[in-house]
Order: structure tokens, then C-alpha cells, then sequence
């Protein structure tokens, strides 16, 4: 019987050492993916901005040639203020999509209907 309590107490404890190694894994993994996410928003965040804010002012000159027609401005600010801003560890994992351009406005305006 002595024999039997040994081995289930070696065997629980060889398998709460696997389980926090495991979660040891998974911190460090975790930290990684959090560091690559601020090293890519350092560089992907300004480009956004410049890409919305240029197309913004783009958009802005479209409305104005057209004579004040919004949705030849929309073609334009939909897909380039749209979009993800801010790229997440979920998103280098290739768990949440990433979108550098939003959706057009036709898939907007029709799922609305």
C-alpha cells in the first residue's frame, strides 16, 4: 500500500512540474508575442496614420470635385481610414484578422440592406 501512495505522489508531482513548465512556455511565448506587437505598431502605426491622413485629405478633394457627392468621397475614405490600427499579438498569430485597408464601401453599404 506504501508502494502505491510513493508512486501516486512521484506521479502528481511529475505532472504538476509538466504543467508548470508548460505555463512557463506559454508566459514566455506570450511576452514574445506582446514585444513583437509594440516592435510592429512602432513601425506599422505612423504608416497607417500617413495612409488615413493622406487619403482622408484625398477624399476630402474628391467631394469637393464632385460637386459634393459623398459617396465618391466614401469610395475613398472607407478603405483608408477603415481598417486595423493597432496590430495585437492575436493578429501575429494569425488568430483575428489584419486588415491594412478597410472594407470598400460597396460591402458596407450592402450589408446594411
Amino acid at each position: 500500500m506504501r508502494k502505491l501512495v510513493m508512486l501516486a505522489l512521484v506521479c502528481s508531482l511529475f505532472l504538476g512540474v509538466r504543467r508548470a513548465a508548460a505555463l512557463e512556455k506559454n508566459y514566455w511565448s506570450d511576452f514574445g508575442f506582446g514585444v513583437a506587437a509594440v516592435a510592429t505598431n512602432v513601425l506599422y502605426f505612423p504608416a497607417k496614420l500617413v495612409y488615413a491622413v493622406v487619403g482622408g485629405i484625398t477624399g476630402g478633394i474628391g467631394y469637393g470635385l464632385t460637386a459634393g457627392d459623398y459617396e465618391a468621397a466614401q469610395h475613398i475614405w472607407s478603405p483608408t481610414i477603415g481598417g486595423t490600427w493597432v496590430v495585437t499579438p492575436d493578429m501575429l498569430r494569425g488568430r483575428e484578422p489584419f486588415l491594412y485597408a478597410g472594407e470598400s464601401y460597396e460591402s458596407e453599404r450592402d450589408r446594411g440592406r
